[in-house]
């Protein structure tokens, strides 16, 4: 029996195309360029502002703000649907992102380099957020289903190699720089410029590679069908069955890491005399941006694994127990303050039991979509779901400085019960979510 590749099953160049490319060509490098940008603006932001200076506070209240537009992209998708083609899109977003990157860099020597890298950061989560609606509608595009369906994990795994990149690397080598070159300010400079003329690179290779699909046509749609999509879309989306129960478990069920990814970060850092563990940027590097990504992308994969053989609806409260029970481990570490290594083996345990929560929540986001609405009930969802990121992170930083990071770990480990309760309510039979 012959098995045709991926590539074998694609469209002929007559049919769908106006040029051909593999998949293995350009899928790789568009979702490596989704991710480093945000990972940049929501996480590597936390560190270089700890590193120049700035409060708990601030940095955990503006930081959270940069959610804002993976909340609200759901309102302008049919604007990208509906006026240029996806490839132009995507190809534009990614060379006005460089420009915002190279931007950050050399904000960060200004005078105000705060409230300037800070506006920066906004419009920059504006471009990434679009560039990540035009960059999904041009894979389901640029793919037929079986090629989608096949590449899914590919373009996971490159993702969170964007990750290990802007989190890891990016993140390690602007604290060799620190230390090489003596100037903190200057170490990051060179590093967030560096990332830029790599993502530059990718950009110009998708100005050639990415292919043209025939029906990436670009037609204009008018405002009228555009309202009227907005409200066929919620309310099928508003009208499921124990929709309120449903919102609370997207609201609450991260309610507690959305305080934490915000001031882990910091509390790695700070010097012990304050609380912290006293860190260097390289080593925050290695442990959230190499090792811990690696536990979380190794528990995403278990959990996936775990999900399609036990079935979701009687593991859920398992792997909801294992995203908010390591959060132990940062109270055990706020009072002890461990070595080195010790961290290391707590933060990839927790990161992995983050991975085997995560698993469970997106499926559920999935499985809750209606067929005829899935991408935008899909988009609705996960727009909640960084509301749900956003709205603690807004406090977080200013709970940390009046509790001390012991209690505000403390006070985390109890916000997991409101997202643990909200599983008794919500409903968790598939074929009768999925009518």
């Amino acid at each position: 029996m012959k098995i045709s590749s991926p590539d074998s099953r694609l469209p002929t160049p007559d049919s769908r195309f106006h040029s051909r490319v593999s998949p293995w060509l350009f899928v790789p490098t568009l979702y490596f360029v989704e991710g480093v940008p945000y990972v940049i603006i929501n996480n590597v932001s936390v560190i270089f502002y700890k590193q120049l200076g700035v409060d708990n506070t601030q940095i955990a209240f503006w930081t959270s703000f940069l959610y804002l537009p993976w909340v609200l992209k759901m309102f302008w998708g049919p604007i990208v649907d509906g006026y240029a083609t996806k490839r132009k899109w995507t190809i534009y977003t990614q060379l006005t992102m460089v420009l915002c990157l190279l931007s950050l860099a050399f904000s960060l020597q200004s005078a105000n380099s705060f409230v300037i890298s800070l506006i920066i950061l906004i419009i920059g989560a504006f471009i990434s957020a679009t560039h990540d609606i035009a960059a999904d509608g041009f894979y389901m595009l640029a793919l037929e289903r079986d090629a989608q369906a096949f590449f899914v994990g590919i373009r996971s795994t490159f993702y969170r190699f964007a990750t290990i990149f802007a989190s890891g690397i990016v993140v390690f080598l602007a604290g060799q720089l620190e230390i090489k070159l003596e100037n903190i300010t200057l170490g990051w400079t060179i590093a967030i410029a560096i990332s830029a003329l790599i993502f530059a690179a990718i950009a110009i290779f998708h100005w050639f590679a990415l292919p043209v699909p025939i029906t990436d046509s670009e037609q204009k749609t008018s405002a009228r069908a555009i309202v009227d999509f907005y409200r066929q879309t919620i309310q099928s989306y508003f009208s499921q069955q124990k929709i309120l129960a449903v919102l609370a478990f997207i609201l609450f069920y991260r309610f507690g890491e959305g305080m934490l990814v915000k001031i882990s970060a910091p509390f790695l850092l700070d010097e012990t005399a304050v609380g912290g563990l006293g860190l260097s940027t390289s080593e925050v590097g290695l442990v959230y941006g190499t090792i811990g990504t690696f536990a979380l992308v190794l528990g995403g994969v278990i959990g996936g694994i775990l999900i399609a053989e036990l079935e979701l609806k009687k593991i859920i409260w398992w792997m909801a127990i294992a995203l908010n029970l390591p959060n132990l481990f940062y109270v055990y570490m706020a009072y002890t303050q461990p070595t080195i290594t010790l961290v290391y083996v707590l933060v990839a345990i927790e990161q992995f039991g983050y991975g085997l929560g995560m698993a469970a929540y997106s499926v559920y986001l999935i499985y809750i979509a209606k067929e005829e609405y899935k991408t935008s009930h899909f988009a609705i969802s996960t727009g909640i779901m960084a509301l749900g990121m956003m709205l603690p992170g807004f406090i977080s930083g200013y709970l940390q400085q009046v509790l001390g990071y012991p209690m505000f770990f403390v006070l985390i480990c109890f916000l997991a019960i409101p997202g643990i309760f909200t599983l008794y309510f919500i409903p968790l039979d598939l074929e009768k979510c999925d009518k």
